[in-house]
């Protein structure tokens, strides 16, 4: 198979699909890699790490998506990418389609197989290609939050750990999985209060078994959620449903009950946002004001440590990477349940549940899907 890797062109997006390890192991299964120039440089690796691992190095996107069996990416494929996909040819990257109507109807139309991060699952019922991005995407968001509370930026001017004699910031955690779990624990190493608030009885146990001594949680029932909202200065959104839009836990209306410059950090902004007032923005433009109350929501957060995520990401996609190319997608699926859990579109279906729910577009069974 030809493994294609595009050089991403998301705004302000450094990372890159393969690292010169993955285009490695790919070459030694006997597979031909290619890469745009300067794809893996915002990630500090420059096109000689591809060539001395076997990599063909070509000028631009078109050659890449002309030429490739298989993209692989890290973002969700802009416009100008979609119009150069084509019928039969694989995409494995994240998509984040609940709420991208666009994509979703761009990757429809031109008959490609895609595979997302986001939804592949594992036997622990985890998301194993989500969970390394939610880790340091998590770990960012107490930093970010800290820089967002700044009076400078148009925060409180609240310092995460205090100093002695001033208490230190209130941070609420929205969600106790993979992104709340890192995030209380940055926060608190930082010194803040922290609450995590979480639906899950087992989960907010394991939380405080193993966290006790760092944070504190508590149920997610909505009187909780703005009872502790309303005393927080930085809120850190980090719920997720697989797949499906992010349901919005605090409407516009209650940001009036909020502190005048409190922050409100959305990392569920991939899936649509979990606060009502939340839209995507960059890194080059993270933040904005709405009712007095500031929002970071940078979609592509780990683009930031570009190194740090491009590495860990490698490490997760590589073995379904590999399997794919060994096997083509559909025998891959077929042997890999878990891997069949990531196909969100097939040859014009869409293969998805939530996505089709999301957006009021019938579904194909990704078991069908195989047959076609």
């Amino acid at each position: 198979m030809r493994i294609g890797c595009p050089k991403e062109i998301k705004p302000q997006e450094f990372r890159v699909g393969l690292t010169p390890n993955a285009a490695h192991e790919a070459i030694l299964h006997g597979h031909e890699v290619v890469v745009q120039t300067t794809a893996g440089v915002g990630s500090g690796f420059p096109d000689s790490d591809y060539l001395a691992a076997g990599a063909q190095i070509v000028e631009t996107a078109p050659e890449v998506f002309a030429s490739a069996d298989m993209i692989v990416k890290v973002k969700e494929p802009q416009a100008a990418e979609r119009k150069m996909l084509r019928q039969g040819q694989l995409l494995f990257t994240y998509l984040h389609l609940a709420p991208d109507p666009d994509q979703t109807r761009d990757l429809l139309a031109s008959g490609c197989t895609a595979i997302a991060y986001e939804t592949v699952t594992d036997a622990n019922g985890g998301l194993p290609l989500l969970a390394p991005m939610s880790e340091v995407a998590g770990r960012l968001a107490p930093q970010v939050g800290a820089w967002t509370l700044q009076k400078a930026n148009g925060g409180r001017g609240v310092l995460m750990g205090g100093v002695p004699g001033v208490g230190p910031a209130q941070v609420l955690v929205i969600g106790g999985g993979v992104v709340g779990t890192h995030a209380a624990r940055v926060a608190s190493g930082m010194g803040a209060d922290v609450t995590v608030l979480d639906r899950s009885l087992a989960r907010l146990r394991y939380l405080d078994d193993v966290y006790s001594g760092s944070f504190k949680n508590r149920f997610a029932s909505a009187g909780n959620t703005i009872e502790l909202a309303r005393n927080a200065d930085l809120i850190i959104g980090a719920v997720l449903v697989p797949g499906a839009a992010a349901p919005k836990l605090i409407s516009r209306a209650q940001l009036s009950e909020f502190k005048p410059g409190a922050a409100l950090v959305d990392v569920a902004i991939d899936q649509g946002g979990c606060f009502e007032t939340s839209h995507a923005t960059t890194h080059q433009n993270p933040i904005f004001e709405v009712d007095r109350i500031m929002h970071y929501c940078v979609a592509n957060m780990p683009g930031a440590v570009a190194r740090t995520a491009t590495i860990a990401l490698g490490n997760a996609t590589m073995p379904f990477m590999l399997a794919l190319a060994n096997k083509g997608w559909a025998q891959a699926c077929e042997d890999d349940p878990h891997l069949l859990n990531g196909l969100n579109v097939h040859a014009g279906h869409l293969t998805y549940y939530a996505v089709g729910k999301a957006l009021g577009i019938d579904v194909l069974a990704p078991a069908l899907a195989l047959k076609i």
